[in-house]
């Protein structure tokens, strides 16, 4: 990239970062421990007056246990409901269309996502148009479009990856364009977030890998990028340090109720550490790739986050030598070693969750630009990283991880 297209990229982002201070970032109320989604939501609903949730909820849990205890749970405290299981990875306008009508038609008041990233951006996105019936997904597309607050959102993960239940974001995709974008305002939010750890007992080895380093990719790309603050950072360290001790063994036993919660809670540190400093070029890279081939987020983000930091070089070194340090993985060496030593940390984290290297058979050589021109599109000027990158730039990382 020139010096005049990163000098304007600089400016933008020292700006947004300066007028953030004004914005009303917040954290959600937690609630937290096992069964809390039917045994404490339900009270927390009545305490704040509302009656007639609209709950969107990951087809998977749909009958099972979990959302039959909190039906019931809602019964007897004199609550209706709406149940909308139409939640599909990279939610697509006409989805979250008919998520509008039905909370509308159904006179909801409130409203509840119970699933992974997908249900709680589809949650948000009905909000968020729900408020604002003059404005269309396109028009609330970047930053601070929403206007008018949502309604009450409370927010279920029910893995520990996407950190939805703390950030700003919902990201949608256009299926007429493959245009996967974010929309950005502390109005969205969620009021609570509840942390039921029992919720993530019977995820399968991939869905945890996988969830669990976008949770890393989080809190990397918020730590190391320019506009993070004291509380971001320590947020993202605490994130990282839980990942470090609790990932592995959470794969390997899902049963393991410690290591569940401690993912639980790394994500929820990692998602208020980047809806306040912003992540960065492997989350450009990877909704590219979710909006032309649906490719997992979180499989994408972990596959692209060891490549971008290499990519960044020294510009990096010395964010990630301070990450080295909190991990105790290189004792004594130079900033340029410590941060090497992180980047092989996450390449070993990789090979011991089972996930690939690379993309094989994924990516087409005619989309290597177009995939690359998205994703300097939203990264530039957004995202404050460490080393900006044009288009041509973002193509030759994109290369080295077709295998």
């Amino acid at each position: 990239m020139n010096f005049f297209a990163k000098f304007g990229c600089r400016v933008f982002q020292k700006s947004f970062y300066l007028a953030s201070f004004l914005l009303p970032f917040r954290e959600p109320s937690v609630i937290d421990g096992s069964a809390s989604l039917s045994e404490k939501l339900p009270g927390e609903l009545k305490k704040r007056g509302f009656v007639n949730p609209f709950i969107v909820i990951d087809p998977f849990l749909h009958g099972k246990e979990a959302e039959k205890a909190l039906l019931k749970a809602l019964k007897e405290n004199g609550l209706g409901y709406t149940l909308f299981t139409e939640v599909i990875p990279n939610p697509p306008f006409d989805a979250i269309e008919d998520g509008v009508i039905s909370y509308r038609e159904n006179n909801c008041d409130s409203l509840i996502a119970i699933g992974g990233g997908s249900a709680m951006d589809t949650m948000k996105a009905i909000g968020a148009r729900v408020s604002n019936p003059k404005k269309d997904l396109l028009h609330l597309k970047g930053l601070l479009k929403v206007g008018k607050r949502p309604p009450f959102m409370a927010a279920v993960p029910t893995t520990a990856g996407t950190g939805s239940e703390a950030t700003v974001a919902a990201v949608v995709v256009n299926p007429k364009t493959k245009d996967k974008f974010a929309i950005n305002d502390p109005k969205l939010i969620p009021d609570v977030a509840v942390l039921d750890d029992s919720l993530l007992a019977s995820l399968p080895p991939a869905i945890i890998a996988a969830t669990g380093m976008d949770a890393l990719t989080h809190a990397i790309e918020s730590y190391i990028g320019k506009s993070s603050t004291k509380k971001s950072k320590a947020f993202a360290l605490k994130a990282i340090a839980l990942i470090k001790d609790n990932l592995e063994a959470f794969y390997k036993d899902p049963s393991n109720q410690e290591a569940r919660k401690n993912m639980q809670f790394a994500s929820y540190y990692a998602g208020v550490s980047f809806t306040r400093a912003y992540v960065g070029y492997v989350h450009a890279l990877a909704h590219a790739l979710g909006g032309y081939y649906n490719v997992p987020h979180g499989l994408a983000n972990a596959i692209l986050l060891p490549r971008v930091l290499e990519s960044f070089g020294p510009k990096a070194y010395v964010r990630l030598s301070e990450i080295a340090d909190t991990l105790a993985l290189s004792k004594g060496k130079n900033k340029e070693e410590k941060a090497k030593a992180v980047i092989a940390w996450i390449d070993e984290m990789n090979e011991k969750l089972g996930i690939p290297k690379g993309f094989k058979d994924v990516i087409k050589e005619e989309d290597i630009m177009p995939l690359s021109e998205h994703a300097a599109k939203e990264g530039n000027p957004l995202y404050p990283v460490p080393k900006e990158f044009n288009a041509k730039e973002l193509s030759l990382i994109l290369r080295r991880v077709i295998l």
